[in-house]
């Protein structure tokens, strides 16, 4: 189990990595899973982790699990890893962009 002090850094350290409101990860998770002739029903768009993350973004801080821990882990590790700290991400960029938001990180977004 996460003691306080290491719960309360990753908190944090998760809220700063995923920069989208629960309201624009929904939308994108809906938009990204939509095919040409059908869309998925809203609380199934996305992936399994796109759809933890939006759980998470709406559950306090004392409400998490052990598999939330693990998850705001694997977010954090995941959006630290693909950000360029040495250059601004770029527009053309898309691939990268729209794998970082299925998980809550718009590298665009200031």
């Amino acid at each position: 189990m996460t003691d306080a002090l290491e719960l309360d850094a990753l908190w944090d350290d998760f809220h700063r990595a995923v920069n989208m409101t629960s309201q624009e990860l929904a939308a994108w998770l809906r938009v990204s899973d939509a095919g040409e002739n059908t869309e998925p029903l809203p609380e199934q768009a996305g992936s399994p982790t796109g759809q933890h993350v939006l759980a998470i973004l709406q559950k306090r801080r004392t409400d998490l699990t052990d598999d939330d821990i693990r998850v705001m882990y694997e977010v954090v590790d995941t959006v630290t890893e693909e950000s360029d700290l040495e250059n601004e991400p770029e527009a053309e960029d898309t691939d990268r962009r729209h794998r970082l938001m299925t998980i809550g990180h718009d590298p665009l977004k200031p």
